[in-house]
């Protein structure tokens, strides 16, 4: 990767940034906005569930709990490569 692309792909991330950000400015309804990601998000853990609700929400904890384990392998590895986060 050259210089040039890398300023440019550092460019592009900080326009795209600022854009979501007016985007998300300019939502009056920010939960409204995003039901119909969240309601299929939690429909995948119903579904996987065969449609029982308390599996589901244990499908959806032990998403999220993994999803946290892994953060936290991410950050050490990246603590020891000397990273910042």
């Amino acid at each position: 990767m050259t210089n040039k692309s890398a300023s440019s792909d550092s460019e592009r991330r900080l326009i795209a940034s600022a854009t979501a950000h007016e985007s998300w400015a300019r939502t009056v309804d920010r939960a409204g906005r995003t039901a119909t990601a969240r309601a299929a998000f939690d429909r995948r853990f119903l579904d996987d569930a065969d449609g029982d609700p308390q599996r589901a929400e244990s499908l959806r904890r032990a998403y999220f709990k993994q999803l946290a384990a892994r953060s936290v392998r991410a950050r050490r590895e990246a603590k020891e490569r000397g990273g910042n986060s």
